[in-house]
């Protein structure tokens, strides 16, 4: 009778004493390090305790780093917003609102499907059209075979939920060629923007271009606190303002989150080609590693996914003891996979991957590579 309450706490065990090596690992190979108030500290170190704050929206502090990243962006206005989620809703409910239509199109594993509690539904009674299979990307053809008309089309750059898989540039340009000549409006799910640049070899405001709104994140590999912006046009930023003070996101100061973006982002933008790099490197030597794959096999940005042949509880122990005989952590969570035969987790390169010693990581690739290849 108490063998399924046993076997709850076995497994519970397991997952602690995973995260707990993790965490306690000499090194960690992978982002920028623990999200520590040391993180709000080193931004704030050259700032002047004079410095004015921003007022429900307004003053200089938010206002010129909008006007930044509006240029950065290449377009012509954009508003600082305290989280993606609500930028995004915000930005489908205005194309909705334009079109007199509520339906919009994205990918089945889009971020506003699975992870926000259907607020898109729930708040702004928006009807999604899911396009494509949940394991591949949205396709031209996806598009074209829509059976009812759209106000908006989500892509999300790179598709995170399967490994951060990109479209070919063309692929890109032609969806926004066909979205345009049909009055459908593109918006850019960029949370990792940043990230895809080296790829492609476009700057962001070219990307940008081919979409008529786009949001960014500043809390993934740019590292701040936490932040968006959502820029486009001018008249679809000012009625986002609106929607924001609706949404409650107009906070009396937000410039925690946005010293704290402006900060890391000068501080990390130009290292996207190196974090680049070092995920293509390592990508392959955890390829060549007995029962382990990466999607995609060749990463198009820093972030890939690490998928284990073996199931998540023998791999959870694994991993364990490469931590401890390597000194390198890797991740503290493993996901199960349909079937439990397999297990996966999302590996970013950041800032930390520099800072582990060459034998280290050596070592690390050679336990990895053993101990899989006994299970």
């Amino acid at each position: 009778m108490n063998e399924p309450k046993d076997q709850e706490e076995r497994v519970t065990s397991i997952q602690q004493s995973l995260a707990d090596a993790f965490n306690t690992a000499q090194y960690r190979l992978s982002g920028h390090g623990p999200r520590k108030v040391e993180v709000l500290k080193r931004a704030f170190e050259g700032i002047s305790g004079d410095m004015d704050s921003d007022m429900y929206g307004k003053g200089e502090t938010i206002e010129q780093f909008q006007r930044e990243m509006a240029e950065y962006l290449g377009k012509e206005s954009s508003v600082f917003f305290p989280s993606g989620t609500m930028a995004q809703q915000i930005a489908l409910r205005i194309w909705c609102d334009r079109a007199d239509n509520k339906r919009v199109a994205y990918h089945p594993l889009c971020h506003l499907e699975i992870h926000e509690e259907d607020g898109l539904k729930e708040l702004h009674g928006i009807k999604p059209i899911l396009l494509a299979d949940s394991g591949r990307l949205i396709k031209l053809e996806d598009v074209k075979s829509l059976a009812e008309p759209v106000a908006c089309l989500l892509l999300e750059l790179p598709q995170r939920e399967i490994g951060g898989q990109l479209p070919a540039y063309t692929e890109l340009e032609a969806i926004s060629a066909y979205c345009r000549s049909k009055g459908i409006r593109l918006h850019l799910d960029g949370a990792r923007l940043f990230e895809i640049l080296p790829y492609y070899n476009k700057t962001a405001a070219e990307v940008c271009a081919l979409f008529d709104s786009v949001y960014i994140s500043f809390y993934k590999t740019i590292g701040g606190l936490a932040g968006a912006i959502l820029a486009g046009e001018s008249q679809f930023t000012e009625e986002s303002k609106v929607w924001k003070r609706r949404h409650g996101g107009d906070l009396i100061s937000l410039y925690p989150y946005i010293l704290s973006s402006k900060y890391y982002f000068e501080e990390r933008i130009g290292k996207m080609e190196q974090y680049y790099r070092e995920a293509v490197e390592l990508a392959a030597r955890f390829e060549a590693c007995p029962r382990v794959s990466v999607c995609p096999s060749v990463p198009v940005s820093n972030m890939f996914h690490i998928h284990f042949a073996a199931p998540k509880e023998k791999m959870e122990q694994l991993l364990c003891l490469v931590y401890e005989k390597s000194g390198v952590g890797l991740t503290g969570n493993l996901r199960e996979a349909e079937g439990g035969e397999s297990c996966s987790f999302e590996f970013s390169v950041g800032d930390q991957a520099a800072h582990v010693p060459a034998e280290r990581i050596d070592e690390m690739f050679r336990q990895l590579a053993d101990l899989s290849a006994s299970i």
